[in-house]
């Protein structure tokens, strides 16, 4: 019957309802294949805002972080149309500092058979765990992990031509691979990794390209896997990267990532675990020709616990969630020779705090967030004495937000 939900569409979307704790909206609906008619379009969106407080300097401030717009349309049975426009720090006014307008992502979705399908345009890879999975009613605090911000630079999307399966042999296991834009290094910004590196689907060079693939495994109340990322991020012609004492070429001063993640999530308990590694190469090419003071090395680490303290109560819709969470990043672990090091990116955080969900799709945030880091190197930090006050290695912060996804 037309009207019946496939059922392994329907195994799949509950498990992954389940194991990552997504709320079900209506593109989670278009991408498992749950909407029944032929040619139909589809509308979802999520959104964010948070007042932060500063206990140590007492300062304050409020930001309307982010509202997105997703544009779905099923062309057919096998095509679909997925698009998110993104609008960050409530406005963008010319000539003024502040937020973006940006497209999260763009892509055509082709479904091969039932266990495998094509996707093409500006789409996010599957690396870590926000980067797919960053609806802010599917995580705890009002910030994004900082690893997933600073050593993956999520939300990471590119341009490129990406292939996702599952095997039947093997229940549980997923696999994806995908050819992408390459990096531009000139834009690797100190302190940032390589998160200015990102095109966005903006003006992305096709000289360099990227690999990225992951394996992700479910079983019983455990989501575990691996994923991997190499890619050029010199996209010059070769008598321009020449001139700069850059390597051209598809994957010419290249760029790796790996990163590993597990999660459990079983009888209202929760636990995440995250680990990833950044290696650039050439980081010395890159000083000399951009002097951005690229590392060569950073990672970061981090762990999350969580309990549902409804779920003895029989909670289906409800959930209040209490959590910490402990990171920890050294943004140059590895420094070239024309490198200077800085301990302020040394770096740990804890977050511990409450999430309550009075209903499926919004979430009420409330946390405590310290950060520790080294004292910021002189060289790299000069300050003018009339706007000088005392840097604090540890500073801890207040936070409350709401969250919104449909």
């Amino acid at each position: 019957m037309e009207n019946r939900i496939p059922l392994l569409a329907a195994i799949a979307l509950l498990a992954t309802s389940f194991l990552n704790a997504q709320v079900l909206t209506k593109e989670d609906s278009l991408a498992a294949g749950l909407i029944a008619r032929n040619v139909a379009t589809v509308l979802s969106g999520y959104g964010e805002a948070k007042v932060q407080y500063d206990l140590d300097y007492g300062k304050g401030t409020a930001n309307l972080t982010r509202n997105v717009l997703f544009i779905g349309h099923k062309f057919n049975s096998r095509i679909q149309l997925f698009s998110e426009m993104e609008i960050e720090d409530a406005r963008i006014e010319g000539g003024e500092a502040g937020g973006e307008i940006s497209m999260e992502q763009l892509f055509l979705k082709f479904g091969i058979n039932r266990d495998m399908y094509l996707v093409a345009g500006l789409f996010i890879p599957r690396i870590g765990i926000i980067n797919e999975n960053h609806l802010p009613t599917t995580f705890n605090g009002n910030d994004r992990p900082m690893v997933e911000q600073l050593i993956i630079p999520s939300t990471w999307r590119e341009l490129g031509l990406g292939i996702y399966g599952q095997s039947r042999r093997l229940q549980g296991f997923n696999y994806s691979f995908a050819v992408l834009n390459g990096l531009n290094s000139a834009e690797f910004g100190f302190g940032q990794g390589i998160r200015g590196g990102r095109f966005r689907g903006q003006n992305a060079t096709a000289t360099n390209i990227a690999l990225t693939g992951a394996a992700l495994y479910y079983t019983g109340a455990f989501r575990l896997q691996v994923s991997g990322y190499v890619g050029g991020s010199a996209g010059l012609s070769k008598i321009d990267a020449d001139s700069l004492q850059l390597e051209s070429g598809p994957f010419g001063t290249p760029v790796f990532l790996g990163e590993a993640n597990a999660q459990y999530f079983d009888h209202g308990f929760s636990a995440k675990l995250l680990a990833s590694f950044i290696a650039i190469p050439n980081a010395q090419a890159i000083n000399r020709a951009y002097a951005n003071n690229a590392p060569a090395s950073l990672w970061g680490v981090y762990a999350e616990l969580g309990y549902n303290l409804l779920h003895p109560f029989g909670q289906r819709e409800k959930s209040l969630v209490l959590f910490t969470r402990y990171e920890v990043l050294n943004m140059n672990a590895t420094i070239p020779e024309n490198g200077i090091a800085d301990p302020y990116l040394n770096r740990s955080y804890l977050i511990a705090g409450l999430t309550w969900a009075p209903v499926r799709g919004v979430a009420i945030k409330a946390d405590f967030k310290q950060q520790v880091t080294g004292k910021p190197n002189p060289i790299l930090n000069a300050v003018p004495v009339i706007n000088y006050r005392p840097y604090l290695t540890t500073q801890n912060f207040i936070n409350l937000g709401i969250a919104y996804s449909f």
